[in-house]
């Protein structure tokens, strides 16, 4: 007797799991259905076949159903939807698109992997001609296609999320015009507003129009051009639409199955990968996950752990104990020539689960100043404050962002503490590093947080501070740097006389101090806290807190008492 699989969904995780099995097991019997044309797709490249960075539409695709079928002897059958489980049968109905036929095949394990839907929120009108969203490579090829038939001029994407942010650079490229609507106040949720900031002032430069608060309500076709309704009843033409608001889990098979269910419906399933069903397994985008920073039910589609947990169920079918450890959501984007990645939580989530918490904002260069080619990056580093336990970081830059958000994702699993970051053994040269390399930096301003040397203030605080009669302002940059454009309210003191002028600075205040970047700030910092006052230096600097006035859809009067341009 050979055991027989059925897989439903032959993308990242299912692909994967029908590999590791045959790896496993050499006599089962394994098939896939595959509702789309497609299977084992390289989905997040998608976007750059529509701007043409990949050519060749077949590098889309990894596999065919004929050479997974010589490689590892699986049936795939591709344009297979599944209608329905049933799970006391152990039996699935199958439905053949292209010729209406029907038919029921039994499992001894299934395995789930149907990943997610784009989410529409109710926008009416979506399926009008010139409107897509972008999943699948027929997707793609149907974006393709009309951007080479009909030459749009202007394109509205609707949200800006990963798939909104990269299809708003692939239009680009293929000459037209883009503007993002965003009903949030900021671009890329994974972000801190202050972070995000910076991407979006980034797109600004590249000639895409941001617009927040801007929430659409429907589509519709008005001659050659499409109408954008929004939600404040104002409109918006343009000759192609993507609604790219986000995914939601696939899981309406699983609900029809009577399977528990949980976060916006995800599939419920344990460490093993198995659902409440017997020998029903799920993975991918379809399944919840436990976060590994917070312990909570999340829902996180990104095709890294997609592939683990198809891994992990085939495991376990197999007879090989093996658990999914949780995800923190490591992620990269790139945006234009800008790279901007994550891990684990922002501040915004760590504070909205009740953890007590602080980061720290830095901006080190790439590799070592004196070498040609250096470019800043800025990164932020969230840490629970009594423990130092790494809650996320998130970094916007260019060369080298990748190596670093990859370090700290590292550590986090590793449970380093943040202070622990200045012990890490990174490699040297000048073209690739400093001998302090950024995540050596973060470290050692983490530890003087951690062992009292510093104190901290940030973008948030600046308003209550300029009419705050106990605190002194000092702006600690030079004084050409002051002249060409400073915060209204605090002194310049440059650091180097700052030890000639202490008297300048009066006792008995708080002494709050601004710098460029951070590095002479805290500097003055140490020198007045020596001398007995009581200091708090500003996390991340001038140029991040012009970035974070200038760069987006935060009002303009939060800093009208502050910003000088």
């Amino acid at each position: 007797y050979f055991m027989k699989v059925i897989i439903i969904g032959g993308v990242a995780g299912g692909a994967t799991a029908a590999a590791r099995l045959r790896r496993l097991d050499e006599k089962a019997s394994i098939t896939i259905y595959e509702k789309s044309g497609f299977i084992s797709y390289a989905n997040c490249g998608l976007p750059y076949y529509i701007g043409g960075e990949i050519e060749d539409e077949g590098e889309l695709t990894l596999q065919t159903p004929q050479s997974f079928k010589a490689r590892f002897n699986v049936e795939v059958n591709v344009n297979c939807r599944v209608t329905a489980i049933d799970t006391a049968a152990k039996t699935v109905t199958v439905e053949q698109l292209k010729t209406g036929k029907v038919f029921t095949d039994s499992y001894d394990k299934l395995i789930i992997s149907t990943g997610a839907h784009p989410a529409l929120f109710g926008i009416g009108g979506a399926d009008t001609r010139g409107v897509f969203t972008l999943r699948t490579v027929e997707d793609t090829l149907a974006i393709k296609r009309y951007i080479d038939d009909e030459h749009p001029r202007e394109a509205i994407v609707a949200g800006g999320g990963y798939i909104g942010i990269e299809l708003a650079e692939n239009l680009v490229r293929n000459f037209i015009k883009v503007t993002i609507l965003q009903r949030p106040n900021q671009l890329l949720a994974p972000l801190d507003y202050d972070m995000a900031c910076l991407v979006a002032s980034k797109l600004k430069k590249e000639g895409v129009e941001v617009v927040f608060g801007a929430s659409v309500k429907a589509f519709s076709r008005k001659g050659d051009k499409i109408i954008c309704t929004l939600a404040d009843g104002s409109t918006r033409p343009c000759d192609m639409a993507i609604a790219a608001l986000g995914v939601l889990p696939d899981s309406s098979l699983a609900v029809q199955a009577g399977l528990k269910t949980g976060v916006k419906g995800a599939i419920c399933v344990n460490e093993r990968m198995q659902t409440s069903a017997p020998d029903v397994y799920a993975v991918g985008d379809a399944v919840e996950v436990t976060h590994f920073v917070t312990g909570a039910k999340a829902l996180i589609s990104l095709a890294g752990p997609a592939n683990k947990q198809g891994r992990i169920a085939a495991d376990n079918i197999c007879g090989i104990p093996s658990e999914y450890c949780g995800s923190q959501g490591s992620s990269v984007i790139k945006v234009f020539d800008m790279t901007v990645a994550t891990t684990g939580i922002n501040e915004r989530a760590a504070q909205a689960a009740g953890i007590n918490c602080q980061s720290v904002v830095l901006s080190p260069s790439s590799h070592a100043g004196y070498y040609p080619g250096a470019r800043t990056m800025t990164m932020k580093v969230v840490f629970e404050n009594t423990t130092a336990r790494i809650l996320g970081a998130q970094i916007v830059g260019y060369d080298g962002v990748d190596k670093r958000i990859d370090v700290i994702a590292t550590a986090m699993r590793a449970g380093l503490t943040a202070d622990k970051l200045t012990e890490l053994d990174l490699a040297y040269a000048p073209p690739y590093s400093s001998a302090k390399d950024p995540v050596n930096m973060a470290g050692y301003m983490i530890e003087n947080i951690m062992n009292g040397l510093v104190k901290q203030f940030t973008w948030h605080d600046i308003p209550g501070l300029t009419g705050d009669e106990g605190a002194f302002l000092l702006d600690a940059r030079t004084r050409g740097e002051y002249a060409a454009g400073h915060v209204a309210g605090f002194i310049n003191i440059p650091l180097d006389e700052l030890r000639g002028r202490l008297a300048e600075v009066p006792a008995g205040k708080r002494i709050y101090v601004m710098c460029h970047s951070g590095l002479r700030s805290y500097l003055a910092c140490r020198i007045l806290a020596q001398n007995g006052f009581d200091c708090f230096n500003f996390s991340g600097g001038y140029a991040f807190l012009r970035s974070v006035c200038l760069g987006g859809g935060m009002p303009e009067n939060m800093f009208s008492c502050g910003m000088e341009r």
